[in-house]
């Protein structure tokens, strides 16, 4: 990893830049699945199985018996441990359940705000070398919560033609509606067109690989409402002399391990530190089974010396990562000044495993500097606004000068009518 050392102003932008760009030739794939789901619908997600994956299910869903046949497989400690995290990340979402609002704004004008379900959500959960069975607690819950009226969800196959036992005895325990074999760019198309097996959302949750973040953005505010822009897992972290370097390295490799697009970002206040950071990066990296992929991740990361507390947190900001973990004598301090990061981990007994699978926050995070506009998966994902306002006579008569004289001068003479033929009825 380079390491640079109290660089200028003028060169962070270029030093915070992701280490991916757009691949044209992914979208144009993408845009072909799309057109083909859209054309034949199964019979397009049978060939494209069968093309891409090199073999296609007898039936895309899963059967009661194939749910209740995988969740056997799946250990008692891994059910219990879902349960825990599954508790923890109820409670922390059901305090988030927004109320209705009802305000008198003027006298007989009475304005309502009502959170409403969004009615039919998909979820995409990733498989192959680590299917993401804590992602379907991160989305499947809140749905619950939020009272959504049917919970779909997507997922590859291994090898053996079946989803993974984990992902589905998870899905089944959080009370997910139906589960499809579906995987890639072709299982969200079919979730946003709809398709004679898969039906049709109104919102698509999930991370994917660069073929599903391509699908879900060519989709997303055209067919289907998504949950985010998404790409590769990142991870600042923010440490100073008090911090521990093996704690450290760890953290970074648990999100290096992600995918070799990842990246990890360390910001210290001294370079010695970085060294020594360095120094147990290495002597960890052959302990994991996934090493060649950290490996490749870290080559596209970088360590930055910066000695100033004010410079380290507008660096943060600047970055603004999807998980920050802050290891230093007094993280609060810097914490709230950091106004951009999807989710942010304080003291150095706050790994980022605990916010990725049972601590109770949600750990579907936007990336690649997303963070500065969007905010992570949360109750509010899962609900939409809805206002409604009731007007009595009186409460009309009283706002009338108001509204005619704006409609008036705006030139929209319909607007005004509809008020002052309310007023002047002398029938009422």
């Amino acid at each position: 990893m380079k390491i640079y050392e109290n660089p200028a102003r003028n060169t962070w932008e270029a030093i915070c830049r992701r280490p991916t760009a757009d691949d044209p030739l992914v979208r144009e794939r993408v845009e072909k699945i799309i057109g083909r789901v859209r054309a034949d619908g199964d019979r397009a997600l049978r060939e494209l199985s069968t093309e891409i994956d090199g073999r296609c299910p007898e039936h895309f869903e899963v059967s009661r018996e194939e749910i209740e046949e995988a969740a056997a497989r799946v250990s008692e400690a891994v059910r219990e441990a879902i349960r825990n995290a599954a508790e923890n990340i109820r409670r922390f979402h059901a305090a988030q359940l927004p109320r209705e609002i009802r305000v008198e704004t003027a006298p007989g004008v009475l304005c309502v705000q009502r959170p409403v379900p969004i009615r039919r959500v998909g979820l995409y959960i990733p498989g192959g070398s680590a299917p993401l069975f804590s992602t379907v607690l991160m989305l499947a819950i809140p749905a619950r919560l939020a009272g959504c009226a049917e919970i779909i969800l997507c997922s590859p196959t291994g090898k053996d033609g079946k989803i993974a036992p984990e992902v589905l005895f998870a899905a089944d325990f959080c009370g997910v509606g139906r589960i499809f074999k579906l995987g890639g760019a072709q299982a969200v198309a079919a979730m946003a067109l709809g398709t004679q097996s898969v039906p049709r959302v109104d919102k698509i949750f999930g991370p994917g690989n660069r073929y599903v973040t391509t699908a879900k953005q060519l989709l997303g505010g055209r067919e289907v409402a998504i949950d985010m822009p998404a790409g590769p897992s990142e991870v600042m972290v923010i440490a100073d002399g008090s911090a521990r370097a093996d704690y450290v390295a760890a953290d970074m490799l648990s999100q290096a391990e992600h995918g070799p697009d990842s990246q990890v970002m360390l910001v210290c206040t001294e370079a010695d530190f970085a060294r020594r950071v360095e120094e147990e990066l290495a002597r960890q990296i052959p302990l994991l089974g996934r090493s060649p992929i950290a490996v490749k991740a870290l080559e596209g990361s970088c360590s930055v010396v910066l000695p100033e507390q004010a410079d380290i947190c507008a660096f943060a900001d600047c970055y603004a990562p999807e998980h920050l973990i802050i290891a230093t004598a007094r993280p609060w301090e810097i914490a709230d000044r950091i106004s951009a990061a999807g989710s942010v981990f304080i003291g150095n007994y706050t790994p980022e495993s605990a916010g990725d699978y049972a601590s109770g926050t949600n750990h579907t995070l936007p990336t690649c500097g997303w963070a500065r506009s969007q905010s992570g998966v949360n109750m509010d994902s899962f609900l939409r606004k809805m206002t409604l306002q009731e007007i009595t006579p009186a409460g009309l008569k009283g706002l009338a000068p108001t509204l005619v004289e704006m409609a008036s001068a705006e030139g929209l003479q319909a607007h005004a009518n509809a008020v002052i033929i309310r007023t002047e009825d002398e029938s009422k």
